[in-house]
């Protein structure tokens, strides 16, 4: 089974409220299109569900045969995420208010991690006063970076300092 990853995003995205369940439906419509489905069934169902309800449980299911007990962990998710937002930023499709909702949203959600202090601090400072809307581009360039590279969790974390995420603040 090919792209579970982006499978996962999907889901994690829908769980939260940041995505419609569309996106599953058309990954799974996609593997069909592509004949990678293998025969799996519940791609087959989940090509055909309508709405949270019914995407959710498929997509677990599919998650859970193919991943098992390696399951993408939810700060992973994010960090995929926030690439994608990044580029959406980029595009004009974000902006720092609605960046700054999400970011909100998942600080709290994963419990406080360390790596989305300043970028959610920066977005939600960048909203009111302009002096930070540069340590904000700083940051979310610098995040979304690392999550571009990163394989796993501990890559990522390997790979971020807090001293360079601090720096990205107003000089």
């Amino acid at each position: 089974m090919e792209q579970l990853t982006e499978l996962d995003i999907a889901v994690f995205q829908l769980r939260m409220g940041f995505a419609p369940a569309d996106r599953c439906v058309d990954w799974a419509v996609e593997r069909l299109r592509l004949d990678q489905e293998g025969d799996d069934l519940d791609v087959v169902l989940l090509a055909s569900a309508r709405g949270r309800d019914e995407v959710l449980p498929l997509a677990d299911v599919i998650i859970a045969r193919y991943r098992g007990a390696q399951r993408l962990e939810d700060e992973f998710l994010a960090g995929k995420y926030i690439v994608e937002l990044r580029a959406a930023y980029l595009a004009g499709r974000e902006s720092v208010s609605s960046l700054d909702a999400i970011f909100t949203r998942l600080y709290l959600a994963l419990d406080y991690p360390d790596w989305l202090v300043m970028l959610s601090r920066n977005c939600e400072y960048a909203t009111d006063v302009p002096n930070f809307e540069q340590p904000f581009e700083d940051e979310f360039h610098y995040i979304a970076s690392l999550w571009a590279q990163a394989e796993s969790l501990a890559a990522f974390e390997s790979a971020y300092s807090r001293q360079t995420s601090n720096g990205h603040d107003i000089k």
